[in-house]
């Protein structure tokens, strides 16, 4: 969670990358989005984009976000770190 000065570095709204690792399968990407478009209604399907390990076990997915609040994203790395297909959000 980000402190409260924290906000200082940030100016809302912004364009913001949110990193999510996981086991690279079809439900990790889907679970993902769905997360996210809990938070953002008009997330566009281009707004992610996708990387596989070397022997393709692991994915990581790069969701660029046009973040709102602090509050939002605090929700949205919440609901991400709660996903059984989460390994880790950055």
């Amino acid at each position: 969670m980000m402190k409260d000065n924290d906000d200082a570095l940030f100016e809302f709204p912004c364009d913001f990358p949110i990193k999510i690792m996981g086991k690279a399968s079809e439900n990790f990407e889907k679970e993902v989005a769905q997360i996210i478009r809990k938070h953002i209604s008009d997330l566009a399907d281009s707004a992610i984009t996708r990387r596989e390990s070397a022997k393709s076990n692991y994915a990581a997915l790069t969701v660029t976000i046009t973040a709102t609040s602090r509050e939002q994203l605090d929700a949205i790395y919440m609901d991400l770190t709660a996903s059984e297909h989460v390994i880790m959000a950055l």
